[in-house]
């Protein structure tokens, strides 16, 4: 009976992006106290995010290729990444969000905050689009089925007429010399995001450092922070140094984390910070 409580109530939040502690409790024919509880089983799942007098819906992730064939143990480094990087994001002003799937997970964790989010992702705008605190600019372009990003020429043209604060990226591969995606046209697209941003936090687990692929984004000097799980190998800390890159390595959180908890994040020492 809980778990089908619970399934209703996450399709309710699900179907309006946000819903009121009164009308939860009316519609469910529960107490508010109840609800309250529920929410927060939710929350620490990542589906929902509370806030004063409601819930706003928060995952989970969108049905598309690009994030169905995620594996379990990459995803709960994201997760920490996500955690840590949130850290580093103001609470107010532009921000532009690129996306992956990494960035999804932290687009989550702000959807309480009243920012600009400028993206080139529907599936992180979707989880924007429904808050009236948010002003949100998505970007038009090429569309990608496989990700629901929109890249491209249009998409490159529309952020050159923009500047942001903070730009978070993504990557597929990082070694020495830069960054690294899978697509040109992705490529093309996140080096405007970078010539558009004062900032630019790169979110990468472990696993894409000495990865090499096939469009080059730009150079490790480009990039403001780094922000990856506590697997990264100790023989990066030099190279990242070099490139006066702030390293921020995020700790491992518990089965049950979600977008609510608090939690830490270890900046390592060794290389130089902004």
């Amino acid at each position: 009976m809980v778990t089908e409580r619970r399934k209703r109530l996450l399709e309710l939040v699900r179907r309006d992006g946000f819903a009121s502690l009164p009308a939860l409790a009316e519609r469910l024919e529960v107490s508010e106290s109840t609800v309250r509880r529920d929410l927060m089983h939710l929350e620490r799942d990542g589906l929902t995010r509370r806030t004063h007098g409601g819930a706003f819906y928060a995952g989970p992730s969108p049905h598309l290729s690009h994030f169905r064939n995620r594996q379990t143990a990459e995803w709960s480094k994201k997760r920490a990444i996500a955690h840590a990087a949130e850290a580093l994001v103001p609470d107010t002003g532009v921000l532009l969000l690129d996306g992956g799937t990494t960035t999804y997970e932290l687009a989550r964790r702000l959807t309480s905050r009243p920012l600009q989010v400028v993206t080139n992702s529907l599936p992180v705008a979707n989880l924007f689009s429904s808050r009236p605190e948010v002003d949100l600019i998505l970007i038009g372009g090429y569309l990608k089925s496989t990700s629901g990003v929109l890249v491209g020429a249009y998409a490159e043209e529309m952020l050159g007429s923009l500047r942001v604060q903070t730009a978070v990226i993504s990557a597929a591969g990082i070694n020495e010399t830069g960054l690294y995606n899978t697509n040109h046209m992705i490529a093309s697209t996140q080096q405007a995001m970078i010539r558009a941003a004062d900032e630019v936090i790169l979110v990468a687990d472990s696993t894409k450092l000495g990865r090499q692929s096939i469009a080059k984004v730009c150079g490790l000097d480009q990039i403001d922070h780094l922000v990856v799980d506590s697997q990264i190998d100790k023989k990066w800390f030099e190279p990242l140094r070099g490139a006066s890159i702030n390293l921020v390595v995020a700790d491992d959180l518990p089965a049950d984390d979600g977008a609510a908890e608090d939690g830490g994040a270890a900046i390592d020492p060794t290389p130089n910070h902004h």
